[in-house]
């Protein structure tokens, strides 16, 4: 009997007697909670951050550790939060999870002790203690959990404690006993620092205690408008709104208190505020909402989650267990946590952006309101088109990623340019990366079946980001049928994106019965093929006189040169809409199968690339740190030999994923580094998000059960699973064998079991016909 039978005939026997649908795992969480750790990816180059956030929430309520780096330098800090870091610079309500830039960090709060003459309102020098506001801390005083951040500042003698809900932060702070507390509201603090970045910002006390204000700023995204209100448990016993420039503007009437500074108003570019209370005998809550429109929308969205700290804590814990609880994971310790965390960094991105009256203020810079829906924004399109989104049509109600399309068409609508956004954040775009990647988003949703958006207008607004011709060098496109590098930077690497966001128009257009439209993205879908080199296997920049950019290094990564955040092994196997046609242009799958091992055993021993941030999590030239990447492991099964995708996958999971501080190998990028993980560790992954299909991988759990959002259970189960076996062989779909490496969308929306027999040895045998293997489009089955 051969290795592949006997794995066959021991899964047909566990099949008599398992029952196929499994109502409950072996070890089932009742806490989904208990196996997040959101200091994962805090440390090393993860950027994520581990204070208080909601599912999808407005607010990002985590402390800074330092704020105090200029431009480039703040890489390192872009969360605000770096684990590696001894103080705290405060607790500011805006964050990126994972991002590889640095932005926001609005609005921070500190608390202090001591007489009005003793605070101070600069931070000081983190090698200084006392000489500012910040405070020392220990990471054995210090506690996150998904929706809740608790430390104790060690100068400061105080315990602060945070939570969010869907627009507000809730701060809480026990002071000592006979201390005068106050607290330090610091509107210059920013997590991208350049000279003149704060264009203005405001502050007010109003009549009933709320405090007010706003910033506008220059950082990654042009001309930001914020808004916030901030009331507290405890009434003002004086506050102080201080100027640290000289060309300032005074409103408001002179007070009693420190001179000038006791005032209702104050403007300016540099305002800090010293705000007493006197000694408490109670802890202090202040709850902070913030608004992309005006003063009074972050009035009203105080007002609707107005209940104090205990109240939106126990919401935000009721929505994260519903969020988190539609994965039931039985592994290894650390591979649960590793799993259940990637989950909820999921989960924190694209945030609600709307205020709680529909308003929203978007790319025009204007307000508009969202009717029937939430608008949201945060979009890392180039990096959560591969994995993150399609993880959420699994996760989340269709409510949900209808609302995302919504979104994305409303800001198309309203955008300048008339494009969909790129990477966007609180409305205003960035331009950071290349393509049109809200495309694919909008077109795998459609084609799931998800709706409520009108796709109509999604289609059109697809088209317009497709053909704007001052974009990316779109201009040239019709012409040439490249980008050439001579009239436009990353040639190479645009060529391809396009090609593939190309391909899903045609596929949703065809769908929409559009057959004009989908002919004519077709034929640019293919236009990959005009920047491949057949002389050296890789995909290269062009010229406009058709000529390839000489010299070519395949090793190099230069920002803005032929490739994005890459070089040419990445890029030269984007061609997720037709693998078996770019295998076949680099001599066949053999060819293809000896250039992948290429990558990932290639000797980097005498490469440097320390000038390239985004460049980490180095397999050879494989770089899981950056997505370019992150299809690539599942491409053997492509060429027919689905146990080296197993081996590679092995080798990606045990060196790259940790269940500690510094355990992402880069940046977590809003949840596309996670959502790999987790669609790996389940045993399958969207290497061609519009195509229905997920790549069979191999599991890195023993089960898992996903409650799907149309009510049905998908199960994994991986018998014989542990790390002396990390082949598959043999796999059962509900019962029957299953022989081709990929599950269709419907497989998995019908429920059912996914069962894998999992061995020592690899099955040379399965999956291997062409047939059998994922999507491509030259392949008709």
């Amino acid at each position: 009997m051969t290795f592949a039978r006997r794995c066959l005939s021991a899964l047909l026997a566990l099949s008599l007697t398992t029952p196929l649908s499994t109502p409950a795992l072996a070890q089932r969480e009742a806490d989904p909670l208990a196996a997040v750790d959101p200091f994962i990816g805090t440390g090393g180059e993860g950027h994520t951050f581990p204070g208080a956030v909601a599912p999808f929430g407005m607010v990002q309520l985590s402390p800074d550790t330092d704020t105090t780096c200029v431009i480039r330098d703040c890489y390192s800090h872009a969360a605000g939060y770096r684990y590696e870091d001894p103080t705290m610079q405060g607790f500011s309500h805006t964050h990126f999870s994972g991002a590889g830039h640095s932005d926001l960090g609005d609005f921070l709060l500190m608390p202090a002790i001591g007489t009005v003459d003793a605070v101070k309102l600069e931070p000081g020098d983190a090698k200084q203690p006392g000489s500012g506001y910040r405070s020392r801390f220990s990471h054995r005083n210090e506690q996150a959990t998904p929706g809740y951040y608790s430390v104790q500042l060690d100068d400061a003698h105080v315990r602060a404690e945070l939570t969010a809900g869907a627009r507000v932060g809730v701060h809480r702070y026990t002071f000592r006993s006979g201390d005068e507390a106050h607290l330090i509201l610091d509107l210059r603090s920013s997590l991208y620092n350049y000279p003149g970045k704060t264009l203005w910002s405001s502050i007010r006390l109003r009549p009933d205690g709320t405090i007010t204000g706003s910033r506008q700023t220059r950082g990654w995204a042009p001309d930001r408008k914020l808004f916030f209100a901030m009331r507290f448990s405890r009434p003002l016993t004086n506050h102080a709104f201080v100027s640290t420039e000289t060309d300032v503007t005074y409103k408001g009437f002179q007070g009693p208190g420190r001179g000038s500074d006791r005032l209702a108003e104050r403007s300016g570019r540099a305002l800090v505020g010293r705000l007493d209370f006197g000694k408490l005998d109670k802890p202090l809550e202040v709850t902070v909402a913030i608004s992309s429109v005006d003063e009074d929308g972050a009035v009203a969205n105080l007002k609707a989650e107005s209940g104090g700290f205990d109240a939106v804590r126990n919401a935000t814990t009721g929505a994260w267990k519903q969020a988190l609880g539609v994965l039931d994971v039985d592994g290894d310790a650390a591979m649960r946590k590793n799993v259940m965390t990637a989950l909820y960094h999921s989960l924190i991105a694209p945030s609600v952006t709307s205020d709680v009256d529909g308003r929203w203020r978007g790319p025009d810079n204007q307000v508009h309101r969202a009717e029937g829906y939430t608008q949201r924004s945060t979009f890392s399109l180039w990096d959560t088109f591969r994995a993150e989104h399609p993880l959420l049509t699994l996760v989340q109600p269709a409510e949900v990623n209808s609302e995302i399309i919504r979104s994305l068409i409303a800001s198309q609508q309203v955008s300048p340019d008339g494009i969909l956004p790129v990477w966007q954040f609180q409305g205003r775009e960035t331009w950071t990366m290349i393509g049109y990647h809200a495309v694919p988003v909008i077109a795998d949703a459609y084609l799931k079946g998800i709706r409520g958006f009108d796709a109509t207008q999604a289609l059109a607004a697809m088209i317009k980001s497709a053909t704007y011709a001052p974009y990316g060098g779109l201009a040239d496109l019709p012409v040439l049928h490249y980008i050439p590098i001579d009239h436009e930077p990353e040639a190479a690497s645009k060529t391809v994106e396009y090609a593939y966001d190309d391909w899903t128009i045609a596929q949703m257009a065809r769908a929409m019965g559009r057959d004009d439209v989908a002919t004519w993205f077709d034929a640019r879908s293919g236009y990959w093929r005009n920047t491949f080199d057949p002389k050296t296997g890789f995909v290269r920049a062009r010229k406009a006189d058709g000529s390839f950019r000489e010299p070519f290094d395949p090793t190099a990564i230069n920002y803005g040169s032929d490739y994005t955040e890459g070089n040419a092994w990445q890029y030269s196997w984007f061609v997720p809409q037709d693998q078996a046609a770019l295998f076949d242009a680099m001599g066949g799958d053999q060819a293809a199968v000896t250039k992948l091992d290429q990558m990932f055993d290639y000797d980097n021993s005498k490469l440097d690339y320390s000038h390239a941030e985004d460049i980490a999590g180095l397999i050879g030239q494989y770089i899981h740190g950056n997505e370019p990447s992150h299809h690539v492991a599942y491409l053997y099964d492509h060429a027919g030999q689905p146990w080296r995708t197993q081996y590679r996958l092995t080798q990606i999971v045990n060196s790259q994923f940790k269940p500690t501080p510094d355990g992402l190998a880069g940046n977590d990028d809003l949840g596309q580094m996670s959502a790999w993980l987790v669609f790996t560790a389940l045993g399958f992954y969207p290497v061609t998000p519009g195509s229905l299909e997920y790549a069979i991988g191999r599991p890195f759990v023993r089960r898992a059960a996903l409650d799907l959002p149309n009510g049905k259970r998908f199960t994994i189960v991986a018998d014989n699973f542990g790390q002396s076996r990390p082949y598959i062989g043999a796999v059962m779909l509900n019962g029957r064998p299953l022989e081709r490496s990929y599950l269709t969308h419907a497989e998995i929306m019908a429920g059912g079991e996914l069962r894998f027999a999992m061995s020592a040895e690899p099955n040379y045998k399965w999956a291997t016909d062409k047939h059998a293997r994922p999507f491509s489009a030259s392949v008709k089955r």
